[in-house]
């Protein structure tokens, strides 16, 4: 199936905002559009993040939102995979590989040295994904959160 992938700005907010909203529907969150939507507009305006969407013919049916970080043992930056979704009826299609070596051609791009990523456990879609495209499982880390 023929797709293309586009870097997203504000022009593109809608189309993104309704993603992300769908994202976080799987993950069991709140429908909520005009809160995504400004979160989106947010980290787009300010430059905070990076995203990616996917467009079989004119419709947008996935994306990838990468945060920049910083590694302390490579003094180089690095992008945080934040986010990875591709809509349910365009599944098992290879969108998401695709997105994946999307942002891996931005780490080139920008001179970082690679990706991080977390997913939840029980994501065994994600949990089978990410090792098919390269990236290595950390075992040796324990990940803590602080939320106020």
């Amino acid at each position: 199936m023929h797709y293309r992938i586009e870097k997203a700005g504000l022009k593109d907010l809608d189309t993104t905002a309704a993603l992300f909203n769908l994202y976080r529907v799987f993950y069991r969150q709140e429908d909520d559009y005009e809160r995504c939507k400004q979160f989106i507009a947010e980290r787009l305006d300010h430059d905070q993040s990076h995203i990616f969407v996917l467009y079989v013919g004119e419709k947008a049916v996935g994306f990838v939102q990468l945060y920049k970080l910083y590694h302390y043992i490579r003094l180089k930056k690095q992008w945080l995979l934040s986010d990875l979704y591709v809509h349910p009826d365009y599944r098992g299609q290879g969108f998401s590989v695709a997105l994946i070596d999307r942002a891996k051609e931005w780490c080139a791009e920008t001179g970082a040295c690679g990706l991080m990523l977390e997913t939840e456990k029980t994501n065994d879609i994600g949990n089978s994904l990410y090792p098919r495209c390269g990236f290595e499982y950390d075992g040796g880390h324990n990940y803590y959160y602080w939320w106020q």
